[in-house]
């Protein structure tokens, strides 16, 4: 816990401490992002552009060994990745466009066939004599054991300017994102902005290799938005939140990979994401599933509580145990089931409002007004104290001129 802690709060060496902070703009960039293609429904978009970067990285480094080079150098790396990452991203658009083949079905082709490509090419890199190789496959799930100064800033950099762009393209980006159709007679153009959403994930997909691998990539890019979802319902809030989610995942990862360093950093961050995804999915207070429970039980106990009154205003029987119980603990009922005063005032009300809501729909035509009855809703949330008084002199028979 003390060396958790000492990477927590920058103690734990100078690289540790940069590794940790650029792990935590790749976060915040990724769940930023990844907000975009969620609200997009595109998705798995992201995981064809992570998994079409494996060629591109095999093939810089076989150029790079060619010139002489080591062919370790991480920004020719990222480079070569960021080139077959757009021609994946490219074939996806022209065979969903082109041809009958949905675009699922394109995501799986290149998919696959970019990253066996890739995978073939790492094998025959593994065999040769030149260059330096070790390591490179920790771009399959990340590491960042070995990792450079260059590469830390490097990848912190990317991750400050792909955040930069976000928020200057955030509201066109958002109105495609929910409606294309209004964002283009709006003035947006649906085609660029969709481009400049693609090259923000390839952007964060390419700079996140080192750190989560091109396999995990695509888990940072979600699980934040996502995760989001579950705390609001508003399209800025959701972003800044998944920007929130992903920085924390990325800059926690990082601390404890530093900490323990037998631990990969890649499934560390991953994971974290995780945990705050599973921790909102059953606590979040707008579609956590323990307070959907409790709403749902408040429901119950609301029906239970309005059809015991009108029973009581009817003189009916209640045998319903809940109902009974809720009656009482209301304080409208006493031990003996005789209705208190206030019970007696209450079922009155519940009575006449059933009686007002039967006239509001004669005498309103607006389904949007007199629709929105469900026996639970207050009248006065809906119509005025004046349409109040007019529904009650229509039940006197004396309706005003």
């Amino acid at each position: 816990m003390t060396e958790l802690w000492q990477a927590l709060t920058l103690q734990a060496g100078y690289n540790a401490s940069l590794v940790a902070l650029g792990a935590g703009l790749l976060g915040l960039s990724a769940g930023a992002a990844g907000s975009f293609m969620v609200l997009r429904k595109r998705a798995l978009v992201s995981d064809a552009m992570a998994h079409s970067t494996l060629p591109g990285v095999g093939i810089a480094f076989l150029i790079m060994v060619s010139f002489g080079g080591e062919g370790r150098n991480l920004a020719g790396l990222l480079i070569g990745s960021a080139v077959t990452a757009t021609l994946g991203l490219y074939l996806v658009d022209w065979i969903s466009r082109r041809t009958r083949l949905a675009e699922d079905a394109a995501i799986g082709a290149v998919l696959s066939v970019f990253f066996g490509f890739g995978v073939v090419l790492l094998t025959v890199i593994q065999t040769m004599s030149a260059g330096r190789q070790a390591g490179l496959e920790s771009f399959l799930l990340g590491s960042t054991a070995g990792m450079l100064f260059s590469d830390a800033v490097t990848i912190a950099g990317g991750g400050a300017i792909a955040l930069a762009v976000i928020w200057l393209l955030r509201r066109p980006m958002t109105l495609v994102a929910f409606d294309a159709g209004f964002a283009q007679a709006s003035g947006v153009n649906v085609r660029q902005t969709d481009l400049a959403m693609m090259a923000l994930v390839m952007g964060v997909t390419v700079i996140g290799l080192k750190f989560v691998g091109l396999i995990l990539i695509v888990a940072l890019l979600i699980i934040p938005a996502v995760t989001a979802r579950f705390w609001t319902n508003r399209a800025e809030a959701l972003l800044w939140i998944a920007a929130g989610v992903g920085g924390a995942s990325g800059y926690i990862g990082a601390a404890v990979s530093a900490s323990a360093p037998d631990l990969p950093t890649g499934p560390i961050i991953v994971l974290i994401a995780a945990a705050i995804f599973v921790f909102s999915m059953f606590f979040a207070p707008l579609r956590g599933v323990l307070y959907a429970v409790i709403r749902h039980q408040r429901f119950q106990e609301r029906v239970h509580l309005r059809q015991g009154l009108l029973a009581m205003a009817r003189s009916e029987p209640i045998h319903d145990k809940m109902t009974l119980r809720l009656l009482l603990r209301a304080g409208y009922i006493r031990a003996d089931g005789v209705a208190t005063k206030a019970g007696a005032a209450q079922a009155a009300k519940a009575a006449r409002d059933e009686r007002r809501w039967t006239t509001a729909r004669q005498v309103h035509h607006d389904s949007a007004q007199t629709g929105r009855y469900d026996g639970l809703t207050p009248i006065e949330s809906v119509f005025t104290p004046d349409e109040i008084a007019l529904f009650d002199e229509h039940l006197a028979g004396a309706p005003r001129s």
